[in-house]
């Protein structure tokens, strides 16, 4: 896979997921902390079927999202496939009101 260019990365990312630097990123709001456990259990189960790897951050109230082709040194059409298989996991596709980094209120 090519590391796609910032415009056209940018413009390709699915409602709710940021491009941060190399990666891409959303934050995904789950309510509680087992809930939260039970969803990165699904992702996990995406990502290796997908036999990609997003770096997962599990809060009390939502789960962050990191994803990166480490080969290629930035963001590929690889990493723009499994958002789409996340946002459909988290019962939200997609979810408006994530953002990233999460900031308490």
């Amino acid at each position: 896979m090519t590391k796609l260019p910032y415009p056209e990365g940018a413009r390709a990312l699915p409602p709710g997921w940021t491009l941060l630097l190399s990666r891409i990123a959303t934050r995904i709001p789950t309510g509680d902390f087992a809930t939260g456990l039970a969803l990165i259990d699904r992702i996990g189960a995406a990502a290796k079927a997908a036999n990609h790897h997003p770096d997962l951050d599990l809060r009390p109230s939502a789960v962050g999202v990191l994803l990166s082709s480490h080969d290629e040194g930035g963001v590929t059409e690889r990493d723009l496939a499994l958002p789409r298989a996340l946002d459909e996991l988290a019962g939200a596709a997609p979810v408006r009101s994530r953002t990233w980094p999460h900031r308490p209120a």
